[in-house]
């Protein structure tokens, strides 16, 4: 497949008509038409349904524009590299990774990185472990930040010298808020509100012992923002990791950490013998390098 013809049919999904994406594409309709109807005959599918007015997307088709999107990105970010070689270090580094309070210690490598080579531009993707696990493997971002538990035996990865507390999001209303931790008992009476994740995991049921099996939970969360409104709104209590909410005095929610204590490291991974841009290999190395000091 050609990647200008792959540009084509994105352009196609993206206008929804021939027409427009052939003006967006500067390109007559005839030519585009010809150029789609002999990408389908490559791939052996139809990839449209054309109606009268506008087209859309087979099930074929569907599957092509989320695979054409990966490779358009990943050859404009190859271009990039290329077009960013020189002298002055630029070039664009893609990191995804959960909600954490463990997010600082990549945020302070950026701007040290970005004091010392301002052209270096860095994204973010925010999701839950399967998310940035996948962007990892299809080469979309070039680090995952994952809280352990994580089987990372398919990656490299470092420790990040610093640990998040799993803990409960109270409104401050709740009777449990007057009290400093949440144990087991209390976690088994409350309406939960869950990460996707969070409970899938061995330590809670090692944590709660025979009353894991009592948690109700009310509601599940991939990212926790909508979560601590539903808190807000009374729907439950969020079982979650600190820090990540505002929890100060003009705030209407707190946060009580579960007893006995409940910490998780944070390791970021990158796929085995990752070919990085020197932007990546510039981030990478301070992270490593401050990480030994422990100075982050």
């Amino acid at each position: 497949m050609d990647i200008r013809v792959l540009r084509y049919f994105l352009a196609v999904t993206r206008e929804g008509t021939i027409s427009g994406a052939a003006d967006s594409l500067h390109v007559t309709q005839p030519t585009l038409s010809r150029q789609l109807m002999e990408l389908e005959e490559e791939l052996g599918t139809t990839l449209f349904t054309r109606g009268k007015r506008r087209i859309s997307l087979t099930e074929e088709g569907l599957f092509l524009r989320k695979r054409a999107q990966e490779i358009v990105s990943l050859v404009e970010r190859t271009e990039a590299a290329f077009a960013a070689a020189g002298e002055e270090v630029s070039g664009d580094v893609y990191i995804g990774g959960g909600e954490t309070e463990g997010m600082r210690v990549i945020a302070r490598a950026i701007r040290q990185v970005q004091q010392e080579h301002p052209h270096i531009a860095f994204h973010l993707f925010s999701g839950n472990a399967e998310d940035v696990r996948e962007r990892l493997d299809r080469g979309s971002v070039d680090f995952g930040l994952f809280i352990e538990p994580a089987d990372l035996s398919a990656y490299d990865f470092m420790p990040l010298p610093t640990r998040d507390t799993w803990g409960v999001l109270l409104r401050k209303d709740h009777p449990l808020a007057a009290q400093a931790a949440i144990d087991a008992d209390d976690l088994a009476s409350l309406p939960l509100i869950v990460s996707r994740q969070g409970l899938v995991k061995n330590e809670f049921s090692g944590w709660m012992g025979n009353k894991f099996r009592q948690l109700s939970r009310v509601a599940t969360y991939n990212l926790l923002y909508n979560a601590a409104l539903m808190v807000e709104e009374g729907v439950g209590c969020a079982l979650c990791l600190e820090g990540i909410v505002h929890t100060g005095e003009d705030g209407p929610l707190c946060f009580r950490p579960l007893r006995p204590a409940m910490d998780v490291g944070l390791k970021l991974a990158w796929k085995k013998q990752q070919c990085f841009t020197r932007a990546a290999e510039i981030f990478l190395d301070r992270l490593k390098r401050q990480g030994e000091n422990n100075t982050l």
